[in-house]
């Protein structure tokens, strides 16, 4: 594969030929000397190594205009609407003229649909479910010392959903054009079929655009 292609928000999921970075805090505890290897053992999961510690909010060490493709399956809407709208923008500067961009996020329409389905029919738990379903919901509230650590570094939680016209708007006033909705590996650049799962796609929102 020639070119240069990213994926933030990576998770376990990194592909030799991409650029992999994600936020999480066990990946940082992991990256970092000394402290990496001394609790390495207790961290819940074990980062591939070719994941690095880079937040797309903030910037990627990543030249503006480099990329010829970029990507990021469930991220977004783990991002309150400001710092989405910066992911954005980062994203767009990063891409060369040409480029594409194809993202993944749950499909907020899906899952209203569903539960206004669920009212219809009288379905008592149809309010729980959703809440649950779409991650908006919480059964309690994490206290003490952990709990404060999870909402200071954690990004488990939804912060904001998306469908298939917000989402395009965000990405046109960007300067995205030629926006589509798109499918498990339907792009005609064949490198992101290196990187792209299809369970990701489920009940979710699918966009390929170009700079």
């Amino acid at each position: 594969m020639k070119g240069k292609y990213v994926q933030y928000g990576c998770g376990l999921s990194a592909p030799a030929d991409w650029d992999n970075f994600d936020i999480s805090p066990t990946l940082r505890i992991q990256k970092t000397p000394v402290i990496g290897t001394l609790l390495g053992g207790l961290l819940n999961v074990k980062f591939p190594e070719n994941v690095k510690y880079g937040d797309v909010v903030t910037g990627l060490p990543i030249l503006d205009n480099s990329c010829d493709g970029i990507y990021c399956s469930h991220v977004l809407e783990h991002l309150a609407l400001n710092d989405f709208k910066l992911a954005l923008k980062n994203t767009y500067k990063l891409i060369k003229p040409n480029g594409i961009f194809r993202c993944v996020v749950p499909d907020l329409e899906v899952y209203a649909r569903t539960y206004i389905i669920d009212i219809e029919k009288g379905d008592s738990y149809a309010n729980g479910r959703f809440l649950n379903d779409s991650l908006l919901g919480h059964q309690q509230r994490s206290r003490g010392l952990k709990g404060l650590l999870a909402n200071l570094y954690g990004n488990s939680n939804h912060l904001w959903m998306w469908d298939f016209q917000s989402l395009s708007n965000e990405l046109a006033q960007v300067g995205f054009r030629n926006i589509r909705r798109c499918q498990f590996n339907d792009s005609i650049d064949g490198a992101f079929k290196s990187v792209e799962n299809a369970g990701r796609f489920e009940r979710a929102v699918s966009i390929e655009c170009i700079k």
